[in-house]
C-alpha cells in the first residue's frame, strides 16, 4: 500500500504586539452650522425678524454655534475678528483665510449684511453682531446713528438693540462696538442685557474700556458671556501682535479660556493664519466663542 504523504504543518511566525492609539478626539465639522434662520427661533418685529427662545426651550446662541468637542480639555481660545461687512475685501478675506473655528463679527450698519452672514457661516465661522454704544468721545468716534447712550431713554435704548438684531438672522450674540461710557452705566446695561438674556443670546465684552461693568453685571443676571482678553492689534505690527498673541495663550493656560479680537487687517491675518496652525501643536484648542462661555474669571 502507498503510504499517505506527511502533512507538515505551517510555521506562522508571531506576530508584532500593536499597539493601539488611544482615539482622536473628533475634528469639529467644517460647516457643520444649521440652516437659518430657524422658524422656531424668530419671532416678527416691527424692524426685521428677531431671535426669541423657542417653546421647546432651546437658544439662539447654543443653536446656531459651531460644533465644538466639549470633552477637549485642552485650554480653549476664541479669536473674534470684529467690524466686518464695512470693507468687501477685508469681509472676504477674514471669511476665506480664516479657519472655521474664528468668530466673525458683522457691523449692523453693513450693506448686503445678510449675504456676507450666509457666506460666513457656510465657511463654518461663528456669527456675532456688533452693537454700537456710546463712547467716552462721541466726536472723535461716531458710533453711528442706532448707538444706544446714557442720554437715552430704557425704551428708546431697547428699540435701538432691536433694530440691530432685526438686521439678520444666524448669529450667537452681539458684543459692543465702542462703549467706553455706557458700558460703565450699570442702569444702562441692565435692561439692553436682559433683554439679550429673554433672546436666548451671548454678549461678549469686548471691553473698550478696561473698567467696563458688562461682564460683572451680566454675570449678575445669568447672561451668557464672554470677556475679550486682549486687541492684538491695536499696534498694527508683527512683533506686537505676536506679543499680543503670546499673552492670550498664557491666559488660556492660567485661566482655561481666553478670548482675542483682533480688526481685520491684512497683517492681522497674516499673523493669525500662521498662530491659529500651531496652536494644536502647543496643546491648545482653537474653539469658537461659544465654546468659552462663562468659562473666564471677571476681570
Amino acid at each position: 500500500a502507498t503510504e499517505a504523504p506527511t502533512q507538515v504543518a505551517a510555521v506562522i511566525p508571531p506576530q508584532p504586539t500593536q499597539v493601539v492609539p488611544p482615539p482622536a478626539l473628533p475634528e469639529v465639522e467644517v460647516g457643520a452650522l444649521p440652516p437659518a434662520p430657524d422658524p422656531a427661533l424668530v419671532e416678527r418685529g416691527a424692524k426685521g425678524l428677531l431671535p426669541i427662545i423657542s417653546a421647546d426651550g432651546r437658544l439662539p446662541w447654543q443653536t446656531y454655534a459651531r460644533p465644538f468637542n466639549h470633552a477637549d480639555k485642552r485650554p480653549r481660545v476664541a479669536v473674534v475678528i470684529s467690524q466686518l461687512g464695512l470693507s468687501s475685501a477685508a469681509t472676504q478675506a477674514a471669511i476665506q483665510r480664516l479657519p472655521g473655528a474664528v468668530t466673525l463679527s458683522f457691523s449692523p450698519y453693513s450693506k448686503n449684511l445678510d449675504n456676507w452672514v450666509q457666506l460666513a457661516r457656510a465657511a463654518g465661522h461663528e456669527v456675532l453682531l456688533s452693537l454700537p454704544m456710546e463712547p467716552v468721545n462721541t466726536v472723535a468716534n461716531d458710533p453711528g446713528p442706532w448707538a444706544l447712550l446714557t442720554s437715552l431713554s430704557e425704551n428708546d435704548n431697547l428699540d435701538r438693540l432691536e433694530w440691530v438684531l432685526g438686521r439678520t438672522t444666524g448669529y450667537v450674540g452681539v458684543t459692543n462696538e465702542m462703549g467706553s461710557r455706557f458700558t460703565m452705566s450699570v442702569n444702562a446695561l441692565r435692561p439692553v442685557l436682559q433683554a439679550l438674556k429673554s433672546r436666548g443670546l451671548l454678549f461678549l465684552d469686548s471691553r473698550s474700556n478696561s473698567d467696563s461693568l458688562a461682564a460683572g453685571v451680566a454675570g449678575d443676571l445669568d447672561v451668557p458671556r464672554a470677556i475679550n482678553d486682549r486687541f492684538v492689534d491695536q499696534e498694527a505690527s508683527r512683533d506686537a501682535i505676536g506679543a499680543r498673541l503670546e499673552e492670550i495663550e498664557q491666559k488660556a493656560r492660567r485661566n482655561g479660556a481666553a478670548v482675542a479680537m483682533a480688526f481685520p487687517y491684512p497683517i492681522t491675518f497674516d499673523e493669525l493664519e500662521a498662530w491659529t496652525r500651531q496652536l494644536a501643536s502647543k496643546g491648545i484648542a482653537l474653539a469658537p466663542l461659544s465654546a468659552v462661555v462663562n468659562k473666564q474669571p471677571d476681570h
